[in-house]
């Protein structure tokens, strides 16, 4: 079965967008996974096609309505009722590798882009919709955010990046960061590439490699090395290490 992604958003015209190139553009040619998008505007009922109104209790900016864009996800949900929907939104969730691993081998999944201030929040009251966020940022719309997700998707497919293992060792897969890579030329600007690199002991490589990951997860994302601790420190049962050791 081909994973299907359902994008509902404004601005269609933003899809495949860079999507359509590289590794994923090929992909889709080969019908690896496919591409459907949904405009909101097409289930609005006023001449105007309105998908947004002013915020109750007053501010700034549009807020888009809960009716229209329910419609809208109805409509999707029925082509693809077995596929997550997630919504793009700061307000959501992080997204994290293993989420992705996770809808990457389902059926496909249906994205919401958001807009403007945002969505009513009884749109996911009234619907099971998860909130996701890529970043601790706010962008123009949910557009960029969706394809980052499918971006994120799309690479882990069978065949897409070539080699099988050339993800295995990746950022976020097993909790830290990579390890720095080098390639020739060996001496650049007077920088040579690590000795331990070139020297052709598999075993010191593999210690070496270990060692830069944690250094450089624990200076650069004290919050991952935080979490890998705090797992690390956890029994199968559930209990703290310490506690364990005094049993």
């Amino acid at each position: 079965m081909t994973f299907t992604a359902q994008i509902l958003t404004l601005y269609p015209e933003m899809f495949p967008g860079p999507l359509g190139t590289s590794l994923a553009g090929r992909a889709r040619e080969e019908g690896k996974w496919a591409l459907n998008t949904v405009n909101p505007r097409d289930f609005t009922t006023d001449k105007h096609r309105s998908v947004d109104d002013t915020p109750a209790g007053g501010g700034a900016g549009m807020v888009l309505r809960a009716d229209v864009m329910a419609t809208a996800v109805d409509f999707a949900s029925g082509k693809q009722p077995n596929a997550p929907i997630l919504a793009m939104t700061p307000r959501g969730k992080p997204l994290t590798q293993a989420r992705i691993r996770d809808i990457s081998s389902g059926p496909g999944v249906t994205i919401i882009c958001g807009r403007f201030e945002g969505f009513d929040e009884r749109l996911f009251e009234g619907r099971n919709i998860e909130q996701v966020s890529i970043g601790d940022y706010v962008l123009s719309g949910g557009e960029m955010g969706a394809l980052v997700l499918l971006d994120a998707c799309i690479r882990l497919f069978p065949g897409v990046m070539g080699a099988t293992a050339s993800g295995d060792d990746e950022s976020f897969e097993h909790g830290i960061l990579e390890y720095p890579q080098y390639t020739r030329p060996q001496i650049w600007e007077g920088r040579i590439i690590p000795e331990v690199l070139r020297s052709g002991d598999h075993a010191k490589i593999a210690a070496w490699r270990k060692q830069r990951a944690e250094e450089d997860t624990r200076l650069r994302r004290p919050d991952l090395w935080e979490r890998r601790r705090d797992a690390s420190d956890q029994s199968p049962s559930g209990a703290q290490g310490k506690d364990k050791d005094k049993e």
